[in-house]
C-alpha cells in the first residue's frame, strides 16, 4: 500500500494494512523513514518498513546557486550562513564569559580598566558582526525560499511546459516527485506484489510505474488507488504556482493505470469520476474508527481525559481531537472561552507545533489559559473511549473545498464516543448533523454563533446523544464495515488462485509525524488521518 505519510501519523493506512492482514493477505506496508535510517515493526499481521528517502530533486535549481543580481550580499547556499551565525554566537558567549571574569576580578580589588575598555570595543565589534551576518543570512533565506514563481516570466515558463508536455509537465514543474520513485520503486519491484494499494496522489505514480514494469516483465499486478482528497480543491502544500498544476498533471497521467479507485465520501467519488473520466464510480471507504485494533497483549487501559485536564465530572468539557492548523478553526474555540465562563476546552493535538504554542500564548493573553488543556495524542484504538470523557465534540474547520465534501475521521470518532457535536457549516458535515440530530451547526469563524451552539448542546446533552440510538447509524460507521468493502475489491481484482497468499504492498511517504492518532502515543503505529 503506497501512501504519502509516515505510518505513525496515518490511522487510515494502519487500519487498511491490519485489516488486510487479518483477512489472510500477506501485507507489506512501506513508509518513509523520518530519521533517514530503515525501520521496521509488526502491525498486527502486517509488516511495516520505513524506507529512507533523500530529496535532492525537491529543491529548486535556483536554490543551488547564488542570486548575485537580486541579493548580492547573500551567503552562498553551501551551509556557510549557519556556520557564520554560530561563529558569532560563540564569540558573544566568549565575551560574556570574559565580562564575568573581569567583574569577579573587580570585586576582589583587582580591577583591570584597560581590559574592560577593550572588552567594550570587542562587544561593539561583535554586535556589528552579528548585524552583518543577520543581513546576509536574511538575503540568503530570501534567495532560497522567497521565490513564489508568480512573476510574468515564471508564469510564462509554467504555461510553456503545460502546453508542450501536457500531463507530463510535472517532470519540469515538480521534479521532486521522482524522489519518491527512486526511493520506493526498487523496493516495490523487489517485493513483487500481486496487488498495490496506493494512497493519495503522490504515491499513485510510484504504484502505476511499478505496475507497468511488472506487466512488461510478464507478471500481472493490480493497482488500487485510494484518493483521500480532491486535488483541484486542495490548499497547495508549497507556496508557489507550480506545485498544484504539477500535482494535478501527475495525477491525471497515472490515474488511468488504476484497476480500482476508492475514496472517502460519495461527493468526492462523483468528483473523481468526472475529473478523470473513470469507468466506474469509486467505492467509498469511510475513515471510521477501529476500536477492535488494540495491539496483542494490551491491557485495555485508556487514559482518563478529565483526569489529564485536572477537572471533575461535573465540569463542562468540550474537546477537539486531530490536526492543529489555522484552517482547522481552533482559534474560534479559544476566542469563545471568555463567553463560556464555566466551560473547559481540551485540544488533543501535537503540542509541539508552533501553531499550538501560539494558541496557548493567546489564551494566556485573554485570561483563559487555566481552562485550555493541550493534550498529546493517544493510540488510535484508544481514541473513542478516551474522547468519551468529554461533553461535546467540536469540529470548527473553515470553508475549503476538501472540507466541504467528506466526513472526516474525528466525526466518526466523536460519534462512537456518543458525543453531541458542534460543527462548522461546511456542507457535508453540516447536512449530516442536521439530518441525524446529533448536534448543532454554527457559522465557520463566527465566535458568537459557536458560543450559541455550545450552550445549546450543553443545555440538553441527552437529547443529542439519543440520536445515536437510531438503528444502524453507528453500525455503518465502523471500520469493520469499511474493511469488508476493501476486501471485496481486492478479491474482485485477483482470481482465486492468486488469493491464496497474495502479497499486498503498502507504502507511505511523509515520516515527520509523531506516534499519533486522533489522540496520543503508542510505540508502534498509532495515528489519525487529518486532512
Amino acid at each position: 500500500m503506497l501512501v504519502d505519510n509516515g505510518v505513525h501519523g496515518d490511522s487510515r493506512v494502519q487500519k487498511q494494512a491490519r485489516s488486510a492482514a487479518d483477512a489472510g493477505w500477506d501485507v507489506i506496508l512501506l513508509g518513509r523513514s523520518p530519521t533517514g535510517a530503515p525501520q521496521s515493526w509488526q502491525l498486527g499481521g502486517a509488516q511495516v518498513r520505513l524506507v529512507p528517502m533523500p530529496e535532492p530533486l525537491f529543491r529548486k535549481r535556483h536554490q543551488y546557486r547564488r542570486a548575485w543580481l537580486r541579493w548580492p550580499f547573500a551567503y552562498p547556499p553551501n551551509g556557510i550562513a549557519e556556520y557564520r551565525a554560530q561563529q558569532v554566537a560563540a564569540w558573544r558567549a566568549e565575551l560574556r564569559f570574559r565580562g564575568a571574569q573581569l567583574a569577579l576580578a573587580a570585586r576582589a580589588g583587582r580591577r583591570d580598566r584597560a581590559a574592560e575598555r577593550w572588552l567594550r570595543v570587542r562587544r561593539v565589534l561583535a554586535d556589528l558582526a552579528g548585524h552583518w551576518v543577520w543581513v546576509r543570512t536574511k538575503m540568503h533565506n530570501r534567495a532560497l525560499y522567497a521565490r513564489r514563481y508568480r512573476n510574468p516570466w515564471d508564469r510564462a515558463v509554467t504555461l510553456f511546459w503545460q502546453l508542450t508536455k501536457g500531463d507530463g509537465a510535472w517532470r519540469r514543474l515538480e521534479p521532486g516527485l521522482w524522489d519518491y520513485e527512486l526511493a520506493f520503486g526498487p523496493v516495490v519491484d523487489e517485493l513483487a506484489p500481486d496487488l498495490i494499494h496506493a494512497n493519495d496522489f503522490r504515491m499513485l505514480g510510484v504504484g502505476a510505474r511499478a505496475k507497468v514494469r511488472a506487466l512488461a516483465a510478464g507478471r500481472p499486478v493490480r493497482l488500487v488507488w485510494d484518493a483521500h482528497e480532491f486535488l483541484p480543491g486542495i490548499r497547495p502544500w508549497q507556496q508557489h504556482i507550480r506545485w498544484l498544476p504539477a500535482m494535478r498533471a501527475h495525477e491525471r497521467e497515472y490515474a488511468p493505470h488504476a484497476d480500482a479507485v476508492v475514496t472517502v465520501s460519495e461527493a468526492l467519488a462523483e468528483m473523481l469520476r468526472a475529473e478523470h473520466d473513470l469507468a466506474e464510480l469509486p467505492a467509498v471507504v469511510l475513515n471510521a474508527p477501529a476500536v477492535e485494533h488494540a495491539p496483542d497483549g494490551a491491557d485495555g487501559s485508556v487514559p482518563d481525559l478529565r483526569q489529564l485536564c485536572g477537572i471533575g465530572a461535573d465540569v463542562p468539557l468540550v474537546v477537539y481531537s486531530g490536526s492543529a492548523a489555522e484552517p482547522r478553526g481552533l482559534r474560534t474555540m479559544v476566542d469563545a472561552l471568555p463567553e463560556l465562563s464555566a466551560v473547559h476546552t481540551a485540544l488533543v493535538v501535537n503540542p509541539d507545533l508552533p501553531y499550538v504554542r501560539k494558541l496557548v500564548a493567546h489564551a494566556r493573553r485573554i485570561g483563559v489559559a487555566d481552562r485550555l488543556h493541550v493534550l498529546p495524542y493517544v493510540a488510535h484504538w484508544q481514541v473513542v473511549p478516551f474522547l468519551a470523557g468529554a461533553d461535546v465534540g467540536v469540529i470548527p474547520i473553515h470553508h475549503w473545498p476538501n472540507h466541504e465534501i467528506a466526513l472526516i475521521t474525528k466525526f466518526f470518532e466523536y460519534a462512537h464516543a456518543r458525543l453531541p457535536l458542534v460543527v462548522s457549516d461546511v456542507r457535508t458535515m453540516a447536512q449530516t448533523v442536521r439530518s441525524t440530530g446529533q448536534g448543532e451547526v454554527f457559522r465557520a469563524r463566527d465566535v458568537a454563533d459557536y458560543v450559541r451552539a455550545v450552550r445549546a448542546v450543553l443545555a440538553d446533552r441527552e437529547r443529542y446523544r439519543a440520536a445515536y440510538d437510531r438503528p444502524g447509524l453507528l453500525a455503518g460507521w465502523t471500520w469493520r464495515a469499511q474493511a469488508d468493502i476493501l476486501t471485496a475489491i481486492y478479491r474482485r481484482l485477483l482470481d482465486d488462485g492468486e488469493r491464496k497468499g497474495p502479497r499486498l504492498s503498502f507504502s507511505v511517504e511523509a515520516g515527520a509525524l509523531p506516534n499519533t492518532s486522533a489522540a496520543g502515543g503508542e510505540p508502534v503505529p498509532a495515528a489519525v488521518v487529518q486532512r
